[in-house]
């Protein structure tokens, strides 16, 4: 078992033909991945290594399972892209593209909140259950599969995590990547209530940052449901307030979201919290003792 991706998960790339679009599907195939279609307005059958290309998400659907749909499309037009992808009945959607609009973001969640549609993003690397799928841009070689699941609001800290576990001998069961803009689909909550079902995943990384309230959030619902050994690093502890720290939002405003609240509160609900990445996996074999 795993959550949201399965070995047997069949994938449709929307921007298939575009340089990222291109590239990163050869990267997911190499992965594992089941890519069974793409969709490229005006490139209605072509074939790329052999996988056809459709105008639509609709037609695409006619010849095909599709389990799951990632966005490789400019942020102006991805509203258009999602509501297809929901439409057709995609059941996992990953938004990669950043910046788009709040009252984009908004309707696309509300449509795919009505349409049963699980979201990770915008703004996200990715997920990927490890050794099974991968639906993203993260780099193939670090993850291999284990039993740590981990959820993140930032791509490179997560990477860098996920390598630091590698090196110590850890595995990751699946890897969420949250995204890191004001509106987004998945929040903590979300993934640890899956974690905390998923028999393969032994303990939990949380790795976020500062600006929000999502931390605060999780920090309670761990101290009341979650049984999982519990690990966090936060990005920001030196960011000043007031100025936007590469995701829109990692932003401290009226002083909320900081740091050291989060700590506070993560601490409380019992979450050891790393202040150096590399310190997280020393963190986890003391958090697995217990």
């Amino acid at each position: 078992m795993a959550i949201y991706l399965y070995d047997d998960t069949q994938v449709l790339v929307q921007g298939m033909t575009g340089n990222q679009g291109s590239f990163h599907t050869r990267q997911m195939v190499k992965y594992g991945t089941k890519v069974v279609a793409g969709v490229s307005p005006g490139k209605g059958g072509q074939e790329l290594d052999g996988i056809p290309v459709y105008d639509t998400v609709a037609a695409a659907v006619e010849k095909h399972r599709i389990d799951a749909s990632i966005l490789f499309i400019p942020a102006p037009f991805a509203k258009d892209a999602a509501f297809e992808a929901i439409d057709a009945g995609v059941k996992v959607l990953v938004m990669l593209p950043e910046h788009i609009p709040v009252q984009d973001a908004m309707e696309i969640m509300a449509f795919a909140k009505s349409r049963g549609t699980v979201v990770a993003g915008p703004n996200t690397f990715g997920v990927v259950s490890s050794g099974k799928c991968k639906i993203g841009i993260m780099p193939n070689q670090f993850f291999v599969p284990g039993d740590i699941g981990v959820v993140s609001r930032s791509g490179t800290l997560c990477y860098e995590i996920v390598g630091n576990l590698t090196a110590a001998g850890y595995g990751t069961s699946t890897v969420v990547g949250l995204g890191g803009d004001r509106v987004v689909g998945l929040n903590f909550i979300d993934v640890l209530q899956e974690m905390e079902k998923d028999p393969e995943t032994k303990a939990i990384i949380m790795v976020g940052e500062i600006g929000g309230s999502a931390e605060e959030e999780a920090a309670e619902f761990i101290k009341a449901n979650i049984t999982k050994p519990v690990v966090a690093y936060l990005a920001g502890k030196s960011a000043p307030p007031g100025k936007r720290m590469g995701h829109a939002g990692a932003i401290i405003e009226r002083g909320k979201g900081t740091f050291e609240g989060k700590v506070k509160a993560l601490n409380a609900a019992g979450v050891p919290v790393a202040e150096l990445p590399f310190q997280v996996p020393d963190l986890l074999a003391e958090a697995l003792k217990r």
